[in-house]
């Protein structure tokens, strides 16, 4: 298996449209690193799109993705979900005539997913439309039940906050999780210690990570719903992954790319196996 980190952004990516902060700028002098677009994360192997957010189409045209075998969704929120159109452009030549035969992406859709896919924002109609089409294919999941794509096996499991889901990837001997955001309150399970290769939300930066200045406001309600980055720190000491990538940064917590390749390299000295991803980053597990 091969990671392609598509987008590593959050629910505000780098730079913000219309900001003029530091981090903002530095993003559109430099472009990547230093921007981050929305979090998508493809797997190469199984060939396995995890989240359409706004920007996969730009995201997929600069990666080295050449062919979709699957899509799945870790939850409902805007961030992780308004781009999935993709696949309908992906898959229909609309210049063809006599109309071609179109072809049919398939779309796991874990339990609680498909659930709130039926209440917010009309998202389980887009995807019913597009299956209408021919363009795509709906497999619901319940909870426990795995994906099958070529040697890969892919096990949906559900958070904490069990509205979202991590995905954990078998093949030949190799285990990868992907946990794409919200890990607020979660303990990572006996079958997931140990992987080869996490890949995790970094979390909210209630502290500078090398000054300790607060950055967020004491009273702010954020770091109460959403796991902080010390709190990461502390899931990656129980998960024991061999190497964590960690992704999902927010624009919100002014850190550089820079910045978090000294943060990096501070927590590698202390013995924690952890990376900060960048789009277009591939790693093999």
């Amino acid at each position: 298996m091969r990671i392609e980190f598509l987008g590593t952004g959050g629910a505000t990516t780098t730079p913000r449209p219309l900001c003029g902060c530091r981090v903002c700028r530095e993003a559109r002098e430099k472009g990547i690193p230093y921007s981050r677009s929305g979090p998508s994360i493809f797997v190469h192997g199984p060939d396995l799109l995890v989240d359409t957010p706004e920007e996969i189409k730009d995201e997929l045209n600069r990666s080295q993705v050449t062919r979709i075998e699957a899509v799945t969704f870790s939850h409902w929120h805007p961030d992780h979900t308004s781009g999935r159109r993709v696949l309908e452009e992906i898959n229909i030549d609309w210049r063809a005539w006599p109309r071609a035969p179109r072809d049919t992406t398939d779309v796991y859709v874990p339990e609680q997913v498909a659930a709130d896919f039926r209440t917010w924002f009309g998202l389980w109609e887009n995807l019913e439309y597009m299956q209408h089409q021919g363009t795509i294919a709906i497999h619901e999941l319940t909870d426990g039940e795995e994906i099958t794509l070529g040697t890969t096996t892919v096990r949906p499991l559900r958070l904490a906050e069990d509205f979202v889901y991590a995905f954990l990837l078998h093949d030949q001997g190799k285990r990868a999780l992907i946990a794409p955001d919200e890990l607020c309150g979660w303990e990572p399970p006996a079958e997931v210690r140990g992987v080869d290769v996490a890949v995790l939300p970094m979390g909210i930066a209630e502290f500078h990570p090398l000054t300790g200045e607060r950055l967020i406001h004491e009273d702010h309600p954020m770091p109460k719903l959403e796991a902080t980055f010390d709190e990461t720190l502390d899931i990656i000491g129980r998960l024991q992954a061999r190497r964590v990538y960690l992704t999902h940064i927010e624009e919100m917590d002014q850190l550089g790319h820079d910045e978090l390749t000294t943060v990096a390299d501070k927590l590698r000295r202390d013995g924690l196996a952890v990376s900060f991803a960048h789009d277009t980053l591939i790693v093999d597990v």
